[in-house]
């Protein structure tokens, strides 16, 4: 019997375990996978990206009933052991109604200031690299971020230069990263091996490292890995989880807790709580709103490689950001979304996403001049896109929508490189591919158990518990509204650690 038990060890759980350490309550945090091994193929493209070394083997159905093999990770730290670590907080206009060429992006019911202190707690916390202030979208904030910007390597500052000439602002990313782990280590460190790789050196601001590792320094709190949640069981009544059901190492059992915080994430979270149905619950647990899975947001993603004139030999280029279009100006009625930049590519990896090297490059060539992008726009909650379970499989309905803003986001992005006169355009299709990422690519996942103080209409309240149940809460990507144009890794942690301290002030102690 514990006081506590926590379903999943990433950015919600691990920090959900890490801020309720302290409460001297008896915490067990179950993950259904295990350590990532530390190995010479975590830093190998190949086997990272093209064999899938470290990903899922399970196999999900996509809304035409095909099977397909995610991109999930499951293992302590969850998927931030692979995140590429820009750590953002959503503008103060995220938590408001905003028009998009879409559609309609709904308010929160709670506001940027009911976040703003968890954000810099947060931040802290995951060792925060940035520049308050140079992202003309930030929210302001009177702190610093806790750590000073990573320096752009010297070919990325031409870049920052030629599109601050073209009247771009781009500003510093904030990135998670703690340069200091080991106090013995006696080499210096470079980030390379970084984004879409688990760090083997323990340098990324990950769950595992930031959050878990400090929370089970605390003897009051256990880690129980290779442990699949297979059910969550209630009381006659149907208010309380008092059983949690799962399977380790071939044998099944069940788990009790005096309250159960659920931080799967966005997609298994909601396939538990559908999975939990019962005579009482035909539906599932959680849902007498029928919204658990309903309005799954992944982001509108495009990756965009463009090839530099002159050789890049950054090791690491994920330093700076383009807010610009964030909002409706420049023209645009409606915000077409974010740009960052991405980890550096090598061949392996150019030759995973390009069919064809572009005429009078090798793949080779290519990785030596390419400078890499990410574009991100707001996907919009749809009921229809959701996730459901059937016979056991999680499956994925999903359509885009919001397609247009994205489209032009990346057409003012290839019109500003080609003004600089620094990336070849004259083999437009050849120099400029960029690949979408589908379904099979969940990292930004969210909204499947959204927030609202109607229980008629959402799944958890504002401080995340369970309309329908008095002892869960449901604290990772699911309770978002809307998705917003940044990466929600951020807005997970500082939710955490909002509703450990309320669980703590306000729960524990009654």
């Amino acid at each position: 019997m514990y006081d506590i038990i926590i379903i999943g060890s990433g950015a919600g759980g691990a920090t959900m375990a890490y801020q309720l350490a302290d409460s001297g309550k008896k915490i067990l945090v179950l993950e259904r996978g295990d350590y990532v091994p530390v190995e010479k193929e975590n830093w190998d493209s190949v086997e990272v990206f093209q064999k899938n070394r470290y990903t899922t083997t399970d196999q999900w159905l996509d809304k035409n009933n095909k099977p397909f093999r995610p991109g999930m990770h499951y293992n302590v730290g969850g998927n931030t052991k692979f995140y590429g670590a820009a750590l953002f907080r959503l503008r103060e206009e995220d938590f408001k109604e905003i028009e998009h060429y879409g559609g309609t992006s709904p308010a929160w019911p709670i506001q940027y200031e009911d976040m703003k202190e968890y954000y810099l707690q947060a931040e802290k916390l995951f060792y925060v690299h940035g520049k308050r202030g140079s992202d003309p979208t930030e929210p302001f904030d009177e702190a610093p971020y806790p750590y000073p910007a990573l320096p752009h390597e010297p070919r990325i500052q031409e870049v920052v230069d030629q599109l601050s000439d073209y009247g771009w602002h781009p500003f510093e990313l904030p990135v998670g990263v703690n340069f200091e782990p080991h106090a013995s280590a006696n080499a210096p460190y470079t980030l390379d091996r970084f984004d879409g790789f688990p760090d083997a050196a323990e340098r990324k601001g990950d769950a595992h490292l930031c959050s878990l590792s400090k929370a089970l320094e605390h003897p009051n709190v256990e880690l129980m890995t290779n442990t699949k949640v297979l059910k969550l069981s209630t009381n006659d009544q149907g208010d309380t989880v008092t059983g949690i059901v799962v399977e380790q190492n071939g044998e099944t059992k069940t788990l009790t807790a005096e309250l159960v915080i659920l931080s799967a994430g966005a997609i298994n979270s909601a396939a538990l709580l559908l999975e939990s149905k019962s005579e009482k619950f035909p539906n599932g647990l959680a849902n007498s709103s029928d919204q658990v899975g309903r309005n799954y947001m992944f982001h509108q993603n495009s990756a965009l490689v463009a090839l530099y004139t002159e050789p890049n030999p950054t090791k690491f280029g994920k330093t700076f950001g383009v807010n610009d279009f964030y909002h409706a100006n420049k023209g645009y009625e409606y915000p077409l979304g974010h740009i960052q930049m991405l980890g550096k590519s090598d061949e392996h990896q150019i030759k995973a996403d390009s069919p064809v090297p572009a005429p009078g490059f090798t793949f080779e060539l290519m990785a030596k001049h390419a400078v890499d992008f990410w574009l991100t726009s707001e996907d919009l909650p749809d009921p229809e896109n959701r996730v459901t379970v059937e016979n056991g499989q999680i499956k994925i309905s999903y359509t885009p929508n919001n397609q247009k803003g994205h489209s032009y986001l990346k057409e003012e992005l290839i019109r500003a490189l080609k003004a600089s006169g620094k990336f070849d355009s004259f083999l437009f299709k050849g120099i400029y591919f960029s690949k979408g990422m589908d379904i099979a690519s969940p990292a930004h996942q969210n909204g499947t158990t959204r927030m609202g103080t109607d229980p008629a209409t959402s799944v958890v309240d504002t401080y995340c518990k369970a309309h329908d149940l008095n002892n869960l809460y449901i604290v990772d990507g699911g309770f978002f509204v809307s998705s917003g144009a940044v990466n929600p890794a951020l807005t997970i942690i500082a939710m955490a650690l909002r509703v450990g301290e309320h669980i703590k002030n306000n729960v524990l102690k009654s």
